[in-house]
């Protein structure tokens, strides 16, 4: 039977779902020492999740630098601590590397904060954005899009909390590594969609005037 996708997600329905959690093993990188290892090890993985956050600003026209990147495998999320850090020399490379697969969801955003702390030249990203048309669904947003595809949540509370914090709290770093995970998920479940062609995609809009 194939799978029920939506061109568009109805986000009343999100907050019924269940909530999915990242339940791998999370590391925060706070040293130049730590970043060094943990992007050694992320270069020998096929393929990696990445996001940022930036802690919010409530001022007009100010907008604070990215305070955490991470990057994360189907099973481990590193949580480099920028705002400890700063862009390194070891995350440069990462961040230029062409051969590992990194996928992210509005990584034109995430770049441009990435850069305004450091310049590189992006090397091998994948957008989820960008391609998600291609089986018909227009949807943008991680939480609709996890929800269209799995039917779980992702929980969206942690956004607006304060990335620059001292510790991060076991909560924004679940948060945080949930967010990179899951791009990954979408991504193979994105390729397998494509590959098979086992869906049906549904307009609301149009179904519901029909029943008028």
């Amino acid at each position: 039977m194939p799978k029920i996708l939506y061109k568009k997600y109805d986000k009343k329905k999100i907050a019924a779902l269940p909530r999915v959690n990242f339940e791998g093993r999370i590391v925060v990188i706070l040293t130049e020492g730590e970043t060094r290892k943990a992007v050694d090890y992320l270069l020998t993985q096929p393929i990696l999740g990445i996001d940022t956050e930036t802690r919010p600003s409530f001022k007009k026209g100010h907008q604070n630098r990215v305070a955490l990147l991470q990057v994360s495998t189907p099973d481990i999320c590193f949580l480099f601590r920028l705002n400890y850090t700063n862009i390194s020399p070891a995350i440069v490379y990462l961040l230029e590397d062409t051969s590992v697969l990194k996928v992210g969801l509005s990584l034109h955003d995430d770049i441009i904060s990435l850069k305004r702390r450091k310049m590189f030249q992006p090397g091998y990203f994948f957008d989820l954005q960008e391609h998600v048309s291609e089986i018909g669904i227009e949807d943008r947003s991680l939480q609709k899009l996890y929800a269209n595809l799995f039917g779980l949540k992702i929980s969206k509370s942690q956004q607006l909390s304060n990335w620059e914090a001292d510790v991060l709290t076991q909560k924004q770093k679940l948060y945080a590594a949930t967010d990179a995970w899951a791009c990954i998920q979408l991504y193979n479940e994105l390729l397998r969609l494509k590959h098979t062609g086992d869906y049906l995609l549904v307009d609301e809009e149009e179904e519901a005037g029909k029943n008028l």
